[in-house]
């Protein structure tokens, strides 16, 4: 990363088809979409503060860079940021319990 303005970056999911369009869970330790027309690089480090629907406290989580988006095209502009560090495994656990039966929809996504 060369700034930084980069190292955090912030998402607020506020209804279930949101999450699930967002969700990447073919990610190891599960990760999520973020639009954002700044340039990053596969592999950057990101500090991620997440909300998440009706809960009021955002997640704070480390993050990497995994998948990206660029500016144009037909495809909404962003990064796919992979969970890390020792809360990954609890946003996860949050985001599928608030999916249920959505995580094998056929529905497309942000990634694929």
């Amino acid at each position: 990363m060369t700034t930084d303005r980069k190292a955090i970056v912030s998402l607020t999911i506020t209804d279930r088809g949101a999450l699930q369009a967002a969700y990447m869970s073919f990610v190891d330790s599960g990760g999520v979409f973020v639009p954002t027309t700044q340039n990053y690089s596969l592999g950057d480090t990101v500090f991620l503060l997440f909300g998440l629907m009706d809960d009021p406290e955002r997640w704070p989580i480390s993050g990497r860079v995994v998948w990206v988006n660029a500016a144009g095209g037909n495809s909404l502009a962003g990064i796919g940021v992979q969970f890390t560090g020792e809360k990954a495994d609890n946003v996860r656990r949050a985001i599928e319990d608030h999916l249920g039966g959505l995580l094998n929809s056929e529905r497309a996504t942000n990634t694929m």
